[in-house]
């Protein structure tokens, strides 16, 4: 609970937090749940493998993935024509300057929850299992993985739809896309009992 909101804290905060602190905070909160969590003489710390705690955790990834995917698809996006003048609709194109920041920050996500799943895949196996889920828990991690590919352009391209330049902003987008909808078909398979 203390954790997880300092790993998730904006990366662009110099002062009044700084990002470095809050990461810091976080990743001394982590070592003292594993402290706790492994010394069986403090039995406040636990971890329970219950369908209904990786639902949760996975409806937090849902969103941020969902954002993710949103901010990509903003660095291409045009404006929506909309019923009143001089008013935009929509996500808000992102400046040419910052579009390399938006794809590296969602690979470096992409990269993070990658490694997250396959720990989920080990310690919540007996759950995925029961639920006939593991299907979706790999199509899952096949997404992320293709997140992760070499990349053979030194800069971060945003070409035209088909045109002869890439576009690694959809082409990210579309894999995070891909990996949420599985995690939607994850997350309806948690809750049926």
């Amino acid at each position: 609970i203390l954790a997880e909101p300092g790993f998730n804290f904006p990366n662009d905060s110099w002062i009044f937090p700084a990002s470095e602190s809050q990461y810091r905070e976080a990743i001394n909160a982590m070592e003292s749940y594993l402290l706790r969590l492994s010394n069986p003489q403090r039995p406040e710390a636990q971890f329970f493998t219950r369908a209904d705690n990786l639902n949760a955790w996975l409806g937090n990834v849902e969103s941020r993935l969902g954002s993710l995917s949103q901010r990509l698809g903003a660095s291409v996006a045009r404006p929506l024509s909309t019923d009143a003048p001089n008013e935009r609709s929509g996500p808000r194109q992102t400046a040419w300057h910052q579009r390399d920041d938006i794809f590296y920050e969602a690979r470096g996500a992409t990269w993070a929850l990658l490694h997250l799943l396959r720990a989920i895949q080990g310690d919540f196996a007996d759950v995925i299992a029961n639920k006939n889920a593991q299907a979706s828990v790999e199509q899952i991690i096949r997404e992320l993985e293709a997140t992760q590919s070499f990349m053979f352009s030194p800069i971060i391209l945003n070409g035209d739809g088909f045109g002869l330049m890439a576009n690694h902003s959809l082409v990210m987008a579309s894999y995070i896309s891909r990996a949420n909808a599985a995690i939607i078909d994850l997350r309806v398979l948690l809750q049926q009992g």
